[in-house]
């Protein structure tokens, strides 16, 4: 198992620069009609897995070489598509300090639409909100009501500051559902990288009251009914996990001076047979997480009885997402995941 390296996204911005092309085995490409207005095919055979690399080192090389194109992060802009973001609302406050996140709906939606929160990585130390803007643009415009939160990082707070905060921002979403047309029985989170790890904390450990902090709307229920979790750490007592500068960082205590406090920071050990339904993507290659990591997860949920979506890609390194090719595979198994798991029958 190789070691983290750090930091978890921004040492790999470079990384976001990946492509392929279909293997001779990937099903024929989806003509264009049969595509939405966000290029993501429609129906219910997903797109092919672009091929891979046989290292992140092989795919830097081929994005030297001009051979891929990253996703823009710009386009569209939500109001060019009538998507309303409402920036800076207040979830939460700790103390003098207010929790943020940005609202985008569509302004006309007739019924409780399913709420989605999106949860920035950068290994709990960096990292912003606005990093998830073009999923939740595009999210908002499919009809979801999309949130995508701040919250508190290692260096002001250590664990379990931000597993708190993410369940606050569930908490407050429930809350204020009626207001903006939201189904408070329709709850996902998904994040990448640390904010997967977050996006996994919040939906396995709503039995956990230490974990539930006093951020605001107590008394509301934290429990969401879909995970996504994007290439994020599930088990920090991993012996690499354990010395990693992004987890020493980000909890209190080591290994050596408090092992059980990295079992209780880790989703894996909180995973049971009631938890919600979990879509994990994951690349081979990736250096920053390892594919064992969520090899584990998906290996439990199955052992527990847990509805899993395991999507690997072969060949792909951390935050493989931000390439064309990778992004509409993602955006595809999402919406065919809440299609099974989140909206109404």
């Amino acid at each position: 198992m190789k070691r983290y390296r750090a930091p978890f996204i921004t040492g790999l911005l470079v990384v976001l620069v990946f492509a392929g092309c279909g293997g001779p085995t990937s099903p024929p490409p989806v003509k264009q009609a049969e595509v939405d207005e966000f290029g993501v095919p429609l129906g219910d055979t997903p797109p092919p897995i672009p091929e891979g690399y046989e290292s992140t080192q092989a795919v830097l090389a081929a994005a030297a070489a001009g051979k891929v194109k990253l996703v823009d992060r710009s386009e569209p802009a939500p109001e060019s598509i009538g998507v309303v973001v409402r920036k800076g609302v207040e979830y939460g406050r700790v103390g003098e300090r207010a929790l943020l996140l940005d609202l985008y709906t569509l302004p006309d939606i007739n019924e409780p639409a399913p709420g989605l929160i999106f949860i920035h990585g950068g290994g709990w130390s960096k990292g912003d909100r606005g990093d998830y803007a073009y999923y939740c643009t595009r999210f908002a415009k499919r009809g979801y009501i999309v949130a995508t939160v701040s919250y508190r990082l290692s260096g002001e707070a250590k664990f379990p500051a931000a597993v708190q905060d993410v369940k606050c921002a569930v908490r407050w979403m429930r809350a204020n559902s009626k207001k903006n047309k939201m189904d408070p029985n329709r709850i996902a989170v998904m994040g990448g990288s640390a904010g997967g790890y977050l996006a996994l904390m919040a939906g396995y450990t709503s039995d956990v009251p230490e974990l539930e902090g006093d951020g605001g709307n107590p008394g509301i229920s934290s429990r969401v009914n879909v995970v996504v979790n994007a290439y994020g750490p599930t088990d920090l007592t991993s012996p690499t996990a354990r010395t990693a500068p992004e987890v020493t960082r980000f909890l209190p205590r080591s290994y050596a001076e408090d092992p059980e406090l990295f079992s209780k920071a880790s989703p894996l050990a909180h995973l049971t047979r009631d938890d919600p339904p979990t879509l994990i993507f994951q690349g081979t290659v990736d250096e920053l997480v390892p594919a064992a990591q969520n090899d584990a997860l998906a290996a439990k949920c199955k052992e527990v009885g847990v509805q899993c979506t395991y999507v690997k890609f072969k060949g792909w390194p951390h935050t493989m997402d931000m390439a064309e090719g990778p992004n509409v595979c993602f955006q595809w198994y999402m919406l065919d995941f809440f299609k099974k798991h989140l909206l109404k029958k």
